[in-house]
């Protein structure tokens, strides 16, 4: 197996470009694939860079229904339509950045819901014997406090986000699992109890940001948050590569705790 970044917030590998935004080349017996694309054609320049070449890519997932991951679908799609394109039927709703400066979509691009591969999914999808993606995370176990911002429209209504656009991946290779998320926004701890609940074990490797970050200061009980999550992932034995909305500071909170069975990942990067 192959996971290789294509693009995240950080400069990584040389000569590649970074984003705001998060993007995953991966690579199995069966099938290439895109986890996210990113929030502009910045993750196509960069699998240029990196000598991978799109046109075999299958299937691409988006993780959930915001910009900084959806920005290089369009395009992708342009130079690959062959492609199936898996998001969760609520990925297109209206998705908003509220706080009391401003208020800015950061929904997907429309015309993604009118792409001839658009494949949309419930709760559990399996693809195969590889590829099985996810949902249905309703756990409260340490949710992110800058969730609160984020918003969906209904009529004239900013409503808080349930995320219930955000959906997982799992893949599973030679006896070995690998689960994916873009941001999770439904917290790391509660995506990782519905996986348990599937799969009834825990991943051998998890690749996602916890989005941790945040403009303002950490309060006290921000950190103890941040700390406790970091025991609490220890306790599953999965190796965790993070990056994106995770923010550096609360990364190295985690890792004073979580030592070599945490990583971050920087544009551009290589996983496995």
């Amino acid at each position: 197996m192959k996971i290789i970044n294509l693009v995240e917030n950080t400069p990584g590998a040389r000569g590649c470009l970074y984003e705001h935004g998060l993007s995953f080349y991966i690579e199995t017996e069966h099938h290439k694939l895109l986890m996210d694309t990113g929030a502009s054609e910045a993750s196509l320049a960069n699998a240029r860079k990196l000598g991978i070449d799109l046109g075999g890519v299958d299937t691409v997932v988006l993780s959930h229904g915001h910009f900084d991951h959806s920005g290089g679908i369009l395009p992708f799609a342009r130079e690959n339509p062959r492609a199936r394109i898996y998001m969760r039927r609520t990925a297109g709703e209206d998705y908003f950045h509220q706080d009391p400066e401003s208020c800015r979509y950061i929904g997907i691009d429309k015309e993604i819901l009118h792409l001839p591969g658009l494949v949309l999914t419930g709760d559990v999808c399996r693809i195969d014997g590889e590829l099985t993606l996810f949902s249905g995370i309703t756990g409260q176990r340490y949710r992110a406090e800058s969730n609160r911002v984020l918003k969906r429209k209904d009529q004239d209504q900013y409503l808080p986000d349930t995320f219930d656009h955000e959906q997982c991946l799992v893949v599973t290779e030679s006896g070995s699992s690998v689960l994916l998320s873009g941001c999770a926004h439904n917290g790391i701890l509660n995506i990782l109890d519905r996986y348990h609940e599937l799969f009834k074990g825990y991943p051998d490797l998890v690749v996602s940001g916890f989005h941790l970050m945040q403009k303002k200061a950490y309060t006290g009980e921000d950190i103890l948050v941040i700390q406790n999550t970091a025991r609490e992932l220890l306790k599953t034995g999965s190796r965790y590569y993070t990056g994106h909305c995770t923010g550096l500071e609360a990364f190295d909170r985690m890792k004073e705790i979580m030592g070599d069975r945490l990583v971050y990942v920087h544009s551009g990067d290589r996983i496995l």
